[in-house]
């Protein structure tokens, strides 16, 4: 009893103090894994997992959000700039707005090779040489996201369903990222068809590269892109894809190239607002407080059940 109650202290201790000053009956509970150990990684991976109100009591079972980035999802005090998506907040809001009954997230941090872990594995693989080349510069080193992948669906996903009450289908289950996190969030529900049905792709990072690099290579990559989705995507089989950018810092660049992914998806047969959302956002910039601005709009399409 007594060594029980030490590591229920230790736990809570272990928690950022923003996640223990408020009752979890009003805004949730947080769960941190700080070294989850798996061979399709580079090192371990730290996991923080967000229950919603009313998780303590009752048996319902709930949604699932896995979001990418995972410092910068929570607490501001772990993040990368001290600025954070406020994932909790957000669906905080949508439930007392009665939009949603909540999802559990969980927020899986991004390893010391970012780029590497999100950068789509099988799409490199399809460059000529010379777009290898720039991949090559601005990844340095070599690409892993097919085994983040692997540890997303066949360890991670299992051990969450396995210890909380999950709805493990692929119609509750929800991949959301930005920047290269976008870009890991559409390949996942690419590659992983049965197991993620909803896929939140924000600031999706399209150009593959950095962008001022990118232009003598723009209609290759598009080719690409094209490619991909009509190989891999295909056609929505009740998916649903939200995908969004500002027009400031990187975001900028993304218009053209979102234009061009909208017509690919219309043409294999994903239908705008039913299947998927793509939306702009005038004034807003590529980093964390724009897309904590726009998180409730997002998780709120995600969630909603679609039209018919």
């Amino acid at each position: 009893m007594i060594r029980a109650l030490i590591l229920l202290l230790a736990l809570c201790f272990a928690l950022p103090a923003e996640a223990r000053r408020a009752s979890p009956a009003a805004t949730g509970s947080f769960v941190v894994l700080p070294k989850v150990r798996s061979a399709n990684l580079i090192e371990p991976a730290h996991v923080t997992i967000w229950l919603p109100p009313g998780y303590a009591k009752g048996r319902m079972r709930w949604p699932v959000v896995y979001m990418h980035d995972g410092q910068n999802v929570f607490f501001p005090k772990r993040s990368g700039y001290n600025k954070v998506w406020a994932a909790d907040k957000a669906m905080l809001k949508l439930i007392a707005e009665g939009t949603t009954k909540g999802a559990i997230i969980v927020a899986i941090d991004h390893q010391k090779a970012r780029s590497r872990q999100y950068f789509p594995q099988a799409i490199y693989a399809m460059m000529s040489p010379e777009l290898k080349a720039e991949a090559n510069r601005f990844v340095d080193g070599p690409i892993y996201s097919d085994g983040y992948l692997r540890f997303l669906t066949a360890e991670l996903k299992p051990m969450i369903d396995r210890r909380y009450r999950t709805l493990a289908d692929r119609e509750n289950t929800y991949v959301v990222g930005s920047s290269m996190g976008g870009l890991i969030s559409l390949y996942a529900i690419a590659e992983y068809p049965q197991v993620f049905g909803r896929a939140g792709c924000v600031s999706t990072h399209w150009p593959l590269a950095l962008p001022d690099r990118v232009g003598p290579f723009q209609t290759k990559v598009f080719a690409l892109w094209d490619d991909y989705l009509t190989r891999r995507l295909g056609p929505p089989m009740g998916r649903r894809i939200w995908f969004d950018h500002g027009d400031q810092t990187l975001d900028q660049y993304y218009g053209p190239w979102q234009s061009e992914i909208d017509r690919k998806l219309i043409g294999i047969g994903w239908q705008p607002q039913r299947d998927f959302e793509a939306r702009s956002y005038p004034g807003a910039a590529h980093e964390e407080n724009a897309w904590a601005a726009r998180l409730p709009e997002i998780f709120g399409w995600l969630l909603a059940k679609a039209p018919e």
